[in-house]
């Protein structure tokens, strides 16, 4: 293989090995500032080595080996810990052993329950979690909750150094302290698979790699946990999936939902999304995905817009508001209602958020007043909504509308 090959390669390796490796170097280092360090000397390792030696067969290994043994060389290098070579001998071997498929799932578990333990504010959970098991950065973040970055970076060093001075032990808990933190996993696996279905800056609209990180991390809690939200987070985002191709074009361009083709969304994920909805459901503990879900399955059986059951979804954001109001579902439900009686109803919901800052509601209210008929008002909130929108094919999207209003 070519250098260049070589290097192509290792950013994709980078791109779905990364996560993983610091998940296993977390735990047989004990920290994450040891460990972060060790995944950067290690990717370092590998841009020296390989394009001399070649791809190794299995690059998540012998990341994880560098990136250890680079770390314990260190250590024991220090004076400052030379009264722990005795120490710094047995984690050496007990490194030493080959790791299986089943660690690198138990780490990814035990850094997910990590991050969101009770002891951290909720606010901090998300954010670290986003950071060291989604791979966001810290202005991709900032974004998403619409918090200055340096505010997000403070928030994880404080949980970083929280775990550190409190000791909370690296391992999935026990299963009566699960529930305390299944909320802020389920919500964390969501976010970094919303990042991946719309991504918030970018020349794509979509980032594969997140969604499919997310239904696997989602996967991993529905086999550790029969908790009916887990089945309704995985039933969602496999609905959502399998329509994902088809919401760009051949030029990566946006394509609404009322004209994609609906002959190529994925029936085999539907099928397991409805499998999974209809035993949440038998439940009866129904959440705020579980509805969610239940909404996108309403729009996965319809054969064409026209088909869908509005007013059945609107009932069902009837009952997400009242369980778990915010303004995104809000948003949400006003399109819905678009749908069911008419823009005007829907923009007397959208006109009463604050949702200052972002794209979403001047592009709603764009498309609302479209149908209104009033045009120039409508142009002047797609121009409002293109210079607040961060990814630069949705911007050119909302451009294109307000052009032909024009």
């Amino acid at each position: 293989m070519s250098v260049a090959g070589t290097h192509a390669c290792l950013e994709t390796v980078y791109r779905t090995e990364a996560r993983r490796v610091l998940a296993t170097l977390i735990r047989l280092l004990g920290g994450f500032d040891a460990a972060e360090e060790a995944l950067h000397e290690a990717f370092a390792a590998a841009a020296e080595q390989w394009p001399r030696q070649g791809l190794p067969a299995n690059p998540y290994s012998w990341l994880v080996s560098a990136g250890r043994f680079r770390t314990i060389d260190c250590w024991r290098r220090e004076a400052r810990l030379a009264g722990t070579l005795p120490e710094l001998l047995a984690l050496s071997e007990q490194t030493a052993e080959p790791i299986t498929p089943e660690d690198i799932a138990d780490d990814e578990l035990r850094l997910i329950f990590v991050c969101c333990h009770p002891a951290l504010a909720p606010d901090a959970r998300i954010a670290l979690t986003l950071r060291e098991v989604g791979g966001l950065t810290t202005e991709e973040i900032a974004r998403a909750y619409l918090t200055p970055a340096p505010t997000i970076a403070q928030r994880i060093v404080r949980a970083k150094a929280r775990i550190r001075d409190e000791d909370i032990p690296y391992e999935v808990p026990d299963r009566g302290e699960l529930p305390a933190r299944l909320e802020s996993a389920l919500q964390v696996i969501y976010l970094i698979f919303n990042e991946g279905y719309a991504a918030t800056q970018g020349p794509s609209l979509t980032r594969a790699d997140l969604c499919a990180e997310a239904i696997r991390l989602g996967r991993l809690v529905v086999d550790l946990l029969d908790q009916p939200e887990a089945h309704g987070l995985l039933a969602l985002m496999l609905l959502h999936e399998a329509r994902r191709a088809t919401r760009v074009d051949a030029n990566g361009d946006l394509v609404l939902l009322e004209d994609q083709d609906r002959s190529l969304w994925d029936r085999g994920l539907i099928g397991e999304a409805n499998g999974l909805i209809g035993r949440a459901l038998a439940s009866r503990q129904v959440g705020p995905y579980i509805l969610q879900a239940a909404i996108a399955s309403i729009h996965a059986e319809a054969a064409r817009t026209a088909d869908t059951d509005w007013t059945r979804i609107v009932e069902l954001y009837d009952e997400l508001v009242a369980l778990a109001p915010s303004p995104v579902v809000e948003l949400n439900r006003a399109v819905a209602v678009a749908m069911a009686t008419g823009p005007a109803e829907a923009l007397r919901i959208v006109d009463g958020l604050d949702m200052a800052g972002t794209h979403l509601v001047p592009t709603v209210r764009g498309e609302l007043l479209t149908r209104l008929g009033r045009y120039d008002e409508a142009r002047a909130e797609l121009e409002l909504a293109a210079r607040l929108c961060t990814n630069e094919r949705e911007r050119s999207v909302l451009l294109g509308k307000a052009r032909r209003l024009g």
